[in-house]
């Protein structure tokens, strides 16, 4: 089995696969080059970074144009410095 190991301090992230194509309110498709890429990504694996406050699981929001997207094994995944990670996505209960 091959996996991806980042080294030094930066971090692997897995991303979600587009949903399709999208389309406006009046039937109008909206082609690849048009969407905002969303600048979230789940946490594969961490170099070695001191007291990460992320761990792998979870899920994170990224610098726009950040990092080296490859293509492995059939998923997509994003090379990114630690430092372009900028914040954890976390669940919380309503008030």
């Amino acid at each position: 089995m091959r996996e991806l190991q980042p080294l030094n301090e930066n971090v692997l992230l897995e991303l979600a696969e587009d949903k399709g194509e999208k389309k406006t309110a009046s039937g109008l498709i909206i082609p690849d080059s048009a969407k905002e890429k969303e600048a979230t990504g789940k946490v594969v694996a961490i170099g070695s970074v001191e007291n990460p406050g992320i761990s792998v699981g979870d899920t994170v929001l990224y610098k726009d144009f950040s990092g080296n997207e490859i293509e492995f094994e059939g998923k997509k995944y994003l090379f990114i410095a630690y430092a372009d990670v900028l914040a954890k996505v976390v669940e919380t209960e309503a008030i």
